[in-house]
């Protein structure tokens, strides 16, 4: 069971590092290149098993992620560095992945 739950977190993670982004300065930095689409599988990968995906949960763990900026002097939270499209493309991904579970 570990490993078929390792796998689909492994799935889901590539899913979202290829399609998701941060949006800085008009550049674009998929998660997979900043290393954060595993821990954000592995946070949002336990609320699939829901019968429908809470948003606001979505969300709260995006706020939850701090991403570390200027050499670890600061602190911003996942959300903020993704536009509203991303958000979306997040909610579309997650949607189809629970749908397939």
């Amino acid at each position: 069971m570990a490993l078929n739950t390792t796998e689909a977190i492994e799935k889901l993670a590539a899913e979202i590092g290829e399609n998701v982004y941060l949006d800085i300065a008009k550049w674009h930095l998929y998660l997979s290149n900043a290393h954060l689409h595993t821990l954000l599988a592995e946070q949002l990968y336990p609320i699939l098993s829901a019968k429908s995906l809470d948003e606001d949960r979505v969300l709260h763990i995006l706020q939850s992620i701090p991403v570390k900026i200027g050499g670890g002097k600061k602190e911003v939270s996942l959300i903020d560095f993704m536009p509203m499209q991303c958000q979306v493309i997040l909610m579309d991904i997650l949607e189809k992945y629970q749908r397939n579970m």
